[in-house]
């Protein structure tokens, strides 16, 4: 069956339709869809989620305890090989919701081209194959588990999951490959974490000098850790997860190979009050600073552009499980540092 473009369509009409096709098995689940990865779909699903119409999730986040602020940002995440689950399976549509749905889609004016897409939909979910009048039988005994998806921006990829609408009885776990789980939500939540914009401190200040040693700290007052909760209320469970960023080191790259790091590596590790580095005293300008950076070259009418990254270390716990960990992320910021040529430094 060949792709078919219908106009005035909502975006959850049109998984609606994706599904009739998948049950009827005449074409691949994105056969009506813009294919996976495009981003005008993904839009669509971002669009969707904002305004809360029937495309947006059931889950809910928490994110009073996350960073915030005009320069927070989401963490770079370290492992090559690890994503937030680009779409999942959750329980979505009692019997009526999913017969109201349907009525909007079979309606729809210039459906041209979708009844043999609608006859699949009813074959399998009023006609008894496998669900019967869309199994009113059980109201309020289960709900039937759709697709849900994060944003484009965040990850997400609705059509990366094929499965139609499915019946889950209420309490009983789904037998089904990506249906949300703490674990889910943990990686979920990990996708909407936001690491506030730190400044690091340094002495000096944004101008420094040649061969001057430059002390870099970052108070624990400034640098607390962040977490986001994720939470599910439908189909008869309540199950949530949180997921904890917690700052573990500061790497220092001075933007230009002509200085000297402290420590060598670039890495400063957490101190064991929270604080990394430690603030410059006067009298110190002579030692080597613990995390901090000695330039060795001007940088003549411009500035050096330093990076301070910070690696934060991910944690998860959720309902009934121990949780566990997840990969590092990683969050930098930048600061023009400009650096003067003296013969001599008296300080």
């Amino acid at each position: 069956m060949p792709a078919v473009k219908v106009a005035g369509i909502t975006a959850q009409q049109r998984l609606w339709i994706v599904a009739a096709v998948t049950c009827l098995a005449l074409a691949p689940a994105d056969a009506f869809a813009t294919r996976p990865g495009d981003k005008d779909e993904g839009k669509v699903e971002q669009s969707g989620q904002k305004h809360n119409d029937e495309l947006a999730s059931v889950i809910r986040f928490d994110t009073s305890r996350n960073g915030t602020g005009p320069s927070s940002g989401p963490m770079t995440v370290r492992s090559s090989d690890w994503t937030p689950p680009p779409c999942w399976y959750e329980p979505k549509y009692t019997p009526e919701q999913l017969k109201a749905d349907h009525m909007k889609t079979k309606n729809l004016p210039h459906a041209s081209g979708l009844g043999e897409a609608v006859q699949a939909f009813e074959k399998h979910y009023v006609d008894g194959h496998p669900y019967k009048n869309y199994n009113m039988a059980k109201k309020g005994k289960g709900m039937f588990w759709d697709r849900a998806a994060l944003s484009y921006e965040e990850g997400g990829d609705i059509f990366a999951c094929k499965k139609p609408p499915f019946w889950v009885d209420n309490g009983e776990p789904p037998n089904v490959e990506k249906a949300v789980t703490p674990e889910v939500l943990a990686e979920l939540a990990y996708a909407k974490i936001r690491i506030p914009g730190t400044k690091v401190t340094l002495a000096p200040e944004n101008v420094t000098k040649v061969n001057l040693h430059t002390w870099a700290w970052l108070d624990k007052a400034k640098f607390k850790p962040v977490s986001v909760t994720a939470s599910l209320d439908a189909g008869g469970r309540h199950i949530e997860a949180t997921t904890t960023a917690e700052p573990q080191s500061l790497r220092i790259e001075p933007g230009t190979n002509a200085a000297e790091i402290h420590p060598a590596s670039g890495d400063c590790t957490i101190n064991e009050d929270g604080s990394i580095g430690s603030p410059y005293a006067r009298g110190n300008a002579k030692k080597v600073p613990p995390c901090g950076v000695t330039y060795l070259r001007s940088s003549g009418d411009g500035t050096y552009e330093l990076k301070a990254t910070i690696t934060w270390k991910v944690t998860w716990k959720g309902t009934g499980v121990p949780g566990g960990t997840l990969p590092e992320g990683t969050f930098g910021t930048t600061q023009n540092i400009a650096v003067e040529e003296v013969q001599s430094i008296n300080r």
